[in-house]
């Protein structure tokens, strides 16, 4: 574990012995770690309650309240929190207590520093992997889509440089865009070149769960708040500490969670579900939305207050049809990269050239389906218009790109929406599942064009 990622790491010693309490502190600072001390169970209980440790060095014999009775509280409370026990009696029985009450390790009196250090070690690699399990959920979806940014035009030049400005600083920063532009990829860019970027970054898209559930995942829950209650469970603001949390579609929240979230962002505390005790996090927010907030706040369906918050950066990402020049590199990565190792294909000029006519309501996203679904369709190693079997390029479409590529009809962008989604359902024989996925967008986000435009 290098120095930079130790003073990540907050390490609290509870004993009621001056002299060790103070050489251990000295050892382990010195080490590079960001150790507080306090002299006895109460004290820990109180300071735990105010702050967030990532360890806990634990002596068991104290006045008042002992260490397996501040081990309980933890393990009950904080269970992210590793604690290793200190002793000067050598009694296996009180070890085995221990380690049954979820300690992670038991040390007795006198001990080599050596030994200490690589217990601590290993009580944080293994917070480390329980905490990379648990995020490598919210990754998933996040990592599902373009793995690079790729661009050349004045446009996505302009993108690039806000994100290299403002990655260094702790600033909220919200990203707008309409769907499938690689909002997402911003912001991993942007925490890949912050201060935090040995921290986690959590993602959460809030447009995917429902209510009930967005408050859980975020905050977290205690056993009992509700029926499937079963155990405790971290949220993702708490994985998320001192790292960066992104809030990905964080204009659909829902008017009940939006207070909860505009406290946190003001204060930092936050309260799991169904719990009395208020914890701390400390991360960076970044969220996205292909919503004007703007208009969601004049429609009283967004706070003014919480829109402030969020956007002290905005960066806005072009809709692929206004950089279009771009079009030939984000081909040419998806057959470079996203086919790797699969049979070499290449686009004819005139497949090229449709695609440069189109307008890419999907944006990048849906330009890779389309892709895609060429690359495995087509029988040679050449790509035709042919083999564009997508609906909104091929069938279905040719009207309207006539119409377009005529100019005796004007479309507005409504109504070329409109008719490309009527296309993708009527194509896929009305699977929303399905439309969704070539759409580029969510399920709900779906439902909600097709009430929209009445399809």
């Amino acid at each position: 574990m290098n120095d930079k990622n130790k003073m990540n790491i907050r390490l609290l010693h509870v004993d009621d012995e001056e002299a060790f309490r103070m050489q251990i502190s000295e050892i382990l600072t010195s080490d590079g770690y960001n150790v507080e001390t306090v002299v006895d169970g109460v004290e820990a209980i109180n300071i735990l309650q105010a702050k967030r440790f990532d360890l806990a060095l634990l002596d068991i014999s104290m006045p008042k309240v002992s260490g397996i009775e501040v081990l309980h509280f933890i393990k009950k409370n904080y269970p992210a929190t590793e604690v290793i026990m200190l002793t000067g009696v050598d009694d296996l029985k009180v070890a085995v207590d221990c380690m049954k009450e979820g300690a992670f390790h038991y040390l007795t009196k006198p001990f080599l520093v050596d030994e200490l250090s690589q217990v601590i070690e290993r009580a944080i690699e293994h917070r480390t992997l329980k905490n990379e399990n648990k995020i490598m959920r919210s990754e998933i979806s996040r990592i599902s889509g373009v793995a690079e940014l790729i661009g050349v035009s004045h446009l996505f030049k302009t993108v690039i440089s806000i994100a290299d400005r403002v990655a260094p600083t702790d600033s909220s920063v919200l990203i707008q865009g309409p769907s499938g532009t690689g909002k997402e990829l911003i912001a991993d860019y942007i925490h890949k070149h912050s201060l935090r970027s040995g921290m986690p970054l959590v993602a959460i898209n809030c447009a995917a769960i429902p209510d009930t559930l967005l408050e859980s995942e975020l905050f977290g829950h205690e056993k009992g708040a509700f029926t499937d209650a079963r155990a405790q469970k971290q949220g993702l603001i708490e994985l998320a500490d001192c790292g960066t949390l992104f809030l990905d579609e964080v204009g659909d929240i829902s008017s009940i969670i939006q207070p909860k979230l505009l406290r946190f962002v003001q204060t930092g505390e936050f309260r799991r579900v169904g719990g009395n005790t208020t914890l701390r996090a400390d991360v960076r927010l970044i969220s996205a939305t292909n919503k004007d907030l703007r208009e969601e706040v004049r429609q009283s369906r967004f706070r003014e207050d919480l829109l402030y918050r969020l956007n002290v950066i905005t960066i806005t990402i072009p809709p692929l049809r206004e950089r279009k020049e771009d079009i030939p590199l984000l081909i040419d990565n998806f057959f470079t990269k996203k086919l790797r190792g699969k049979k070499t294909k290449r686009l004819s000029g005139k497949a090229l050239d449709l695609l440069l006519k189109y307008d890419w309501p999907g944006n990048v996203r849906e330009l890779e389906n389309v892709l895609e679904s060429a690359a495995i369709l087509s029988n040679g190693d050449e790509i035709e218009p042919i083999d564009l079997l997508l609906p909104n390029l091929r069938k279905g479409y040719s009207d309207s790109m006539s119409a377009i590529d005529s100019s005796t009809v004007e479309i507005s962008l409504k109504e070329l929406e409109r008719i490309h989604i009527t296309n993708i359902l009527k194509n896929v024989s009305g699977d929303k599942k399905i439309a969704s996925k070539i759409l580029g967008i969510s399920l709900k986000t779906l439902y909600t064009k097709i009430a929209q435009y009445n399809l």
